[in-house]
């Protein structure tokens, strides 16, 4: 008995390296076909492949922590679906056809609005007015001036509102429109609404405003990096006109304060039948944070026209609004004759928008990059300092503005086709975060962009240089490199 015992023992002794191999095999083959099956960049999968099998169970436990993208699953387990309340048919849609029709120096751009039409499934509406806003001393002041003139409603949904002197006036317009009946809903994501303490959330309540916060997590305030947050600014009065753009609710914003850290930034007062989009999404975000469905004429009134532009709202995020926006930049540069400006405050783009950039000006397309010379995020600077060489070297130019730090976030092709919205050039934008952005057909506002805000930029800028980006000491590459490395999660 003893012996067979002993006999047991030593033979799974001999038989143990035998089992752990067969494991490891069974493991790496499992990680191997979901990285085969499931990685869309081929040089992605190769790589993975070849750290699963050449570092047994580490490369298969690093592929299942980092390898798999599980943004996009977890943002459609959040969000199983969209609210879409019943509108009335729009009598002010219009085809892709119909862009050379209102311009026929447009004419050119017809495929692109094909391409929005097939992205985003919202028709390009007509009878719109798009005007520019210049920083929060312009912005704030029209957006209060809208809620103080409210009579039905008002609904905000920001990614950040600080409890700061540029907060206090919003509060105080909330306040009065409460006070006189106003139906008042403020949505701020969760991870924006603690970037000052303490939070405006118990203010707004306490004047009467319903709040709501988007994803409420338990992560730290500094964790600028979080995934899935709300990173739209958008508001809409009385259903009828609509702001949208890049800018948040700081104090930083407001220029003539002068204070430590200030930011320049666009905002964009919408007018026409485009405005009944700005609030669909409201609504839909709104309804997934709070429960509570807004429906009828206080939010959604019948629109008139108010001006020439033909716009169209592009809601993009992780969930099954994925790659609207990437799409969008794709079919922008594609169609691009003459020029494309690019204002962003982060520049991260994917080796598909570089390698588009770079056609475009084989193509001599004027392609202008204007970046900030000194961003808020140092990591994201390094890492996109990394990337410059890729678009310098095809004909591409980046210039560097001077501080204040510019938050702008714009895109102007062929002085005709505008994009405004709350999307920066990275992949939190164009994979992790909810955005929202207005594209816009109407020369009149390109040509405007163009002369009172891009030309400005370009003056003060100065040029980046192949020079400038090979120059870099030794150890300042190898920093960039590898914060280039973290791109994806920045």
């Amino acid at each position: 008995m003893i012996e067979s015992f002993q006999w047991a023992v030593h033979r799974s002794t001999d038989l143990w390296p035998y089992l752990v191999m067969a494991l490891d095999i069974a493991i790496s083959l499992a990680a191997s076909v979901h990285a085969v099956l499931y990685k869309r960049d081929s040089r992605a999968a190769v790589a993975w492949v070849g750290l699963i099998w050449l570092a047994p169970f580490l490369g298969a436990l690093l592929y299942v922590l980092f390898g798999i993208n599980r943004i996009r699953r977890r943002a459609r387990s959040l969000r199983p679906n969209h609210y879409q309340p019943d509108l009335p048919p729009n009598a002010f849609a219009c085809s892709a056809h119909e862009v050379g029709e209102f311009d026929p120096e447009t004419a050119h751009l017809t495929p692109l609005a094909e391409i929005v039409s097939s992205a985003t499934g919202k028709p390009l509406l007509t009878g719109n007015r798009v005007t520019t806003l210049h920083n929060g001393d312009e912005a704030y002041a029209a957006m209060i001036e809208a809620i103080d003139d409210a009579k039905d409603s008002v609904l905000l949904s920001t990614y950040i509102f600080d409890n700061d002197t540029a907060g206090n006036l919003f509060l105080n317009a909330f306040g009065r429109a409460v006070a006189r009946g106003v139906e008042v809903r403020v949505l701020i994501d969760d991870l924006g609404s603690r970037y000052s303490w303490p939070s405006i959330l118990r203010p707004l309540r306490h004047v009467g405003v319903r709040v709501g916060r988007f994803l409420p997590k338990l992560i730290p305030v500094w964790s600028r990096f979080a995934n899935l947050r709300n990173h739209r600014k958008v508001m809409v009065v009385d259903g009828r006109i609509g702001f949208t753009g890049g800018m948040n609710i700081r104090e930083g914003c407001l220029l003539q304060l002068r204070g430590r850290n200030q930011v320049r930034d666009l905002h964009f007062l919408v007018e026409g039948p485009a405005v009944a989009q700005l609030q669909q999404v409201l609504v839909d975000d709104w309804a997934f944070a709070t429960g509570e469905l807004l429906e009828g004429e206080r939010w959604f009134p019948k629109l008139q026209p108010g001006g020439k532009a033909l716009a169209r709202g592009i809601a993009d995020g992780p969930d099954e609004n994925f790659e609207r926006l990437r799409l969008t930049l794709l079919g922008a540069i594609a169609c691009a004759r003459h020029s494309i400006t690019i204002l962003t405050p982060y520049f991260l783009p994917d080796s598909a928008l570089i390698t588009s950039l770079n056609v475009a000006a084989m193509r001599k397309v004027d392609v202008n990059i204007v970046l900030p010379a000194k961003s808020n995020l140092r990591v994201v600077q390094w890492a996109s300092t990394a990337q410059l060489w890729q678009v310098l070297q095809r004909g591409c130019r980046v210039w560097l503005s001077p501080p204040p730090f510019d938050h702008t976030k714009l895109m102007v092709v062929d002085g005709a086709w505008t994009l405004i919205g709350s999307s920066n050039w990275d992949p939190r934008s164009l994979r992790l975060n909810f955005e929202f952005d207005l594209e816009c057909y109407d020369r009149e506002l390109a040509t405007s962009l163009q002369q009172e805000v891009l030309a400005e930029r370009l003056r003060e800028a100065r040029p980046v240089t192949m020079a400038d980006v090979d120059g870099r000491a030794i150890v300042v590459r190898i920093r960039d490199g590898l914060a280039r490395l973290l791109s994806p999660y920045l």
